[in-house]
């Protein structure tokens, strides 16, 4: 087990070399084998925190077909009851297969048409793609991502799609390259429990964001306290799970950064098996028995909404 390091530049180091990776296996340069980090991989049930009826039509609970399944894209991160099949059909497959997400954030956005978004940490820009579709001509999508490899595969991505109201800019999440007020809504999916300094971060998505603007993003939330060796793993950590925030933690720092309307809606648990599987599994094995119980169905994936006044 790798321990995370205690320089904020070396963990932001180790995350973007885990990124460059997926984005050169999607680009040709390695096989395409993009694994989750927050989740069961495709076609694999994972364990729903609210039922079928309950589900949003935004997450509906079944989009695992023929596009993931195929041998081509085995073992894509996000398919399964994330998106839908009419969203993935709008997109290039390389988008899907490079997204190591654990949510759909642009449809829980609600987003509008003619709204400036902004997705912190892009990646290969599935959501800065679907955002742009849904905002139309008359809005505009920003993709931020700090990893070059990254970048050059979302921008191939967006030409391919042929989206025009789109830009992908290079810097980091901790400070965002745009002005004061620029945007209408801020999303993220599964990124910001990557950054050491989460609170700044939050505090740089109310910076950008106009007066009423909204954040809206998808994000791994623990109920409880996570025990301390699974907070110093590595691997779990660039793997979204060590970096996850305690939900009240959560609550707090968005509060501190001025943001009003705060709502965390859990939209699925992990087990055991699902943190094992993410990359965590020498820490899991350290753990107590006691701990184990702790951790089990304690992780979980959620929408966590918020207003700018």
């Amino acid at each position: 087990m790798s321990t995370v390091p205690t320089n904020d530049e070396q963990l932001r180091a180790e995350v973007r070399a885990r990124y460059a990776k997926t984005a050169l296996q999607v680009l040709g340069t390695e096989q395409p084998r993009a694994v989750s980090c927050c989740g069961p991989t495709c076609c694999t049930p994972s364990t729903p925190a609210v039922t079928t009826e309950q589900r949003s039509e935004a997450e509906p609970s079944a989009c695992c077909g023929s596009s993931c399944c195929s041998s081509e894209a085995s073992g894509s991160p996000i398919i399964f009851d994330l998106y839908t099949q009419a969203e993935l059909g709008t997109i290039p497959l390389a988008a899907a297969l490079a997204s190591r997400g654990c949510g759909n954030p642009t449809a829980l956005a609600e987003l509008k048409s003619g709204e400036r978004v902004l997705d912190l940490g892009s990646g290969g820009g599935i959501d800065v793609l679907l955002s742009a579709k849904r905002v139309g001509p008359s809005g505009f999508a920003y993709g931020l991502d700090m990893t070059d490899e990254m970048l050059a595969l979302a921008e191939r991505n967006r030409v391919e799609a042929g989206v025009e109201n789109v830009r992908f800019l290079k810097g980091e999440i901790e400070a965002i390259p745009l002005p004061d007020r620029s945007v209408d809504v801020v999303i993220s999916n599964c990124v910001i429990n990557l950054s050491a300094d989460k609170g700044q971060v939050l505090c740089e998505a109310y910076r950008v964001l106009s007066a009423g603007g909204r954040l809206a993003v998808s994000d791994i939330v623990f109920q409880g306290q996570i025990p301390p060796v699974l907070r110093a793993d590595l691997e779990s950590w660039a793997g979204c799970i060590a970096g996850a925030l305690e939900e009240e933690t959560y609550r707090q720092l968005l509060a501190e950064a001025g943001f009003t309307d705060i709502e965390v809606e859990v939209t699925r648990r992990y087990s055991l098996a699902d943190i094992r599987d993410s990359g965590a599994g020498t820490s899991i094995e350290a753990l107590s028995p006691d701990e184990r119980n702790e951790v089990d169905g304690k992780f979980v994936s959620a929408f966590i909404r918020a207003r700018k006044p």
